[in-house]
């Protein structure tokens, strides 16, 4: 990383230290992955010229209760210090590194070896071994590597994801005795939040496992990307928070670490971060555990650019065109055709859905991914650009090769 140069002191300190604790091996594969807003491929900056004795470490014989030690007096900490202390006490033992691998092969040479890409966080879903991350934590990988609290390192496989929300769920592979002793998170549903609200993240920046950060919220409902209301926080978050839980006051987790804001393009942080609320990454991770993947409901109709609507000063939806037999035309609802005279003749604007406002694209889509496949909608629209019309809908599976013929 350009920001850790051998000629800093701060680097060489650093470093003495960490061999005095034993934790080389954990700097070593601390160039990890996290996502950013300017720089998502940050996994390339941290390339790793040395992955000998990565996976030296011993499974230790310690169990998940390894930080559920007895709280300091009172005398000595604050009732905040001490609720600090409990809540990583708790929490902690839910939170799991997780080592992106690669297979490589060496220039000139057959041979194909392990390599770490990567680190990340994730968080324990249930007792059953699943685990919650992003995506772009395990994006490209040959194999995964999760290590437990207690320093034990099992192989976890994908499940299924979510690329445009960056979500993730993994199968650790251990043992039936070691499933039975984790500590899954609580999950909050994430739908009353503060900005000014206090709030904790855990993950494992540049490698150095379970780290603790605070900060609040300092922003609501942003969009990044493909990610609908995302949560703003000014929580120290790096690379390798990536998956990691943001916690609130009572340690539940009220969303995921995902990505900061990064000008320089550095993969350092800047004061910003953002989490994907656990409202939307519950229903992903329930589609997930039940189908292998994420299903999402459709129209079934293809949409105009939005542009068309500006220039005819109306808000909406305009449909371009219905394909036979899709859930739309079996409702009733018509796209642009032309008149014998070629001119083209507008057909439905939809307005909104179930009685909810949609003045764009993005409130189409917002409406649609709160809903299941064979959910019965109402749609309004205005034909024509002038004539109120009312649809209901059955709403289908969303597929980028379906085609309704």
């Amino acid at each position: 990383m350009e920001s850790s140069s051998t000629d800093s002191p701060f680097w060489k300190i650093d470093v003495l230290g960490l061999c005095r604790k034993g934790a080389l091996g954990a700097m070593v594969i601390g160039m990890s992955l996290f996502g950013t807003v300017v720089y998502p491929d940050t996994a390339n900056a941290y390339a790793q010229p040395q992955v000998a004795e990565v996976w030296s470490t011993t499974a230790s014989s310690k169990k998940q209760e390894v930080y559920r030690d007895a709280l300091p007096s009172a005398k000595e900490l604050s009732a905040e210090e001490l609720a600090t202390i409990q809540l990583f006490q708790q929490t902690t033992p839910a939170v799991v590194n997780i080592t992106n691998i690669v297979n490589a092969r060496k220039p000139y040479s057959a041979n194909v070896f392990e390599m770490p890409l990567g680190q990340g966080s994730g968080f324990l879903w249930d007792t059953k071994g699943h685990i919650v991350t992003n995506f772009h934590v395990i994006k490209g990988s040959s194999s995964l590597r999760v290590t437990l609290i207690d320093q034990q390192v099992f192989p976890a496989k994908v499940i299924g994801a979510d690329p445009s929300r960056d979500v993730a769920v993994l199968q650790l592979d251990a043992p039936k005795e070691v499933l039975e002793r984790l500590t899954p998170a609580e999950i909050n549903d994430s739908s009353s939040l503060f900005v000014g609200q206090r709030v904790y993240a855990i993950g494992n920046p540049f490698g150095l496992d379970h780290s603790l950060s605070s900060g609040i919220i300092s922003g609501l409902n942003r969009e990044l990307g493909g990610i609908k209301n995302a949560i703003q926080s000014d929580c120290s978050i790096n690379p390798g928070n990536s998956g990691g839980p943001l916690l609130n006051s009572r340690g539940e987790v009220i969303a995921m670490n995902t990505a900061i804001v990064d000008p320089g393009g550095k993969g350092g942080f800047n004061g910003i971060g953002f989490a994907v609320p656990m409202s939307d990454v519950k229903g992903l991770v329930d589609q997930i555990l039940k189908f292998g993947r994420v299903i999402r409901p459709a129209l079934g109709v293809t949409v105009a650019p939005p542009q068309a609507l500006r220039q005819l000063g109306l808000d909406g939806v305009l449909i371009l065109d219905v394909p036979k037999n899709s859930p739309a035309y079996k409702a009733g609802m018509v796209g642009i055709s032309r008149d014998s005279y070629g001119r083209l003749i507008l057909g439905d604007i939809i307005t909104g859905i179930n009685g909810k406002p949609v003045r764009d694209q993005g409130d189409l889509f917002d409406v649609l991914d709160s809903l299941s496949v064979g959910s019965t909608v109402t749609i309004d629209s205005l034909r024509g650009g002038e004539q109120k019309r009312s649809f209901t809908v059955t709403l289908e599976e969303r597929s980028n090769t379906l085609t309704f013929e």
